[in-house]
């Protein structure tokens, strides 16, 4: 079978098992009517209403919840975390492949990174306000678990597992549009999706008036397989290093890596400040 009729098979309707596969991933128990009101209330905030509401369900069960509740662990959420990452990648590179034509796979990859990273996750977590529906053991509560970015993550990636289960593909990446890709403020600032080099002698010239100096630290492997190890400096101050095939691509690593850390930074490398502090 090839690539392209594996992912549409993938992406296909979900269908029931087949010889030797387990059932479908979903609770047996029935749903108490304690919880309906939260079912309702994501529901809401996702914009999603599910057939199946064992589903949503499940994707909001922390594992703590489940060990609390002497359940077994593959009734918390992570299993369908784990189908979410891959419906959310899928979606999301798709997306950006047809939206960007004039990008080059380094950009997309840059762009699908920013898109799908636990920092983005947890702001449409916070977005639609699902920390507040997690069920969580009462410990991991009051270690602030509510606010916890890999948790707030893994739920926003679980609930999407769910849809695709629910409602299939359609309703998945109709999901991503609304919480993602529809929303460019969910954009990490300082998004780079163009040349790290030019914008580092932009940032590090209104700065430090003086311009970046790369260097070379090694050149490893054969000749039809190299990687070059660059770092890029900025006034005496090493502030990243990069691989590439090239030293080009090395060097483009590098400044991306520097420009990371000046964002983060409020002094400039090598100001009196740094020096006071180091």
């Amino acid at each position: 079978m090839g690539l392209r009729d594996a992912l549409q098979r993938w992406l296909g309707t979900p269908r029931g098992p087949g010889p030797g596969e387990d059932a479908p991933d979903v609770p047996s128990a029935a749903i108490s009517r304690r919880l309906l009101p939260t079912l309702t209330a994501v529901e809401t905030a996702v914009g999603y209403t599910f057939r199946d509401r064992t589903l949503l369900h499940r994707a909001l069960v922390h594992r703590s919840h489940a060990h609390a509740a002497g359940l077994d662990r593959r009734e918390s959420n992570e299993r369908l975390e784990f189908l979410g990452d891959s419906v959310l990648g899928l979606v999301v590179s798709e997306a950006l492949y047809r939206r960007h034509g004039e990008r080059e796979e380094g950009d997309l990859t840059k762009m699908k990174a920013r898109l799908v990273c636990g920092a983005t996750l947890g702001r449409v977590a916070r977005n639609l306000g699902l920390g507040d529906h997690v069920l969580m053991s009462k410990g991991e509560e009051a270690t602030g678990g509510r606010a916890r970015a890999s948790i707030l993550a893994d739920v926003v990636e679980a609930i999407l597992g769910a849809i695709y289960l629910d409602g299939g593909p359609d309703a998945a990446r109709a999901a991503v549009r609304r919480w993602i890709l529809d929303r460019p403020d969910l954009l990490p600032r300082g998004t780079r999706l163009g040349n790290d080099k030019s914008r580092l002698q932009e940032v590090v010239q209104g700065r430090m008036k003086a311009p970046p100096q790369y260097r070379v630290l090694s050149v490893t492997g054969p000749d039809h397989e190299r990687v070059f190890h660059v770092e890029v400096r900025v006034g005496g101050v090493s502030l990243g290093e990069g691989r590439g095939a090239s030293k080009k691509a090395a060097e483009q690593v590098a400044a991306g890596r520097a420009l990371t850390r000046l964002e983060a930074d409020t002094a400039p490398p090598g100001s009196a400040e740094e020096t006071r502090d180091a």
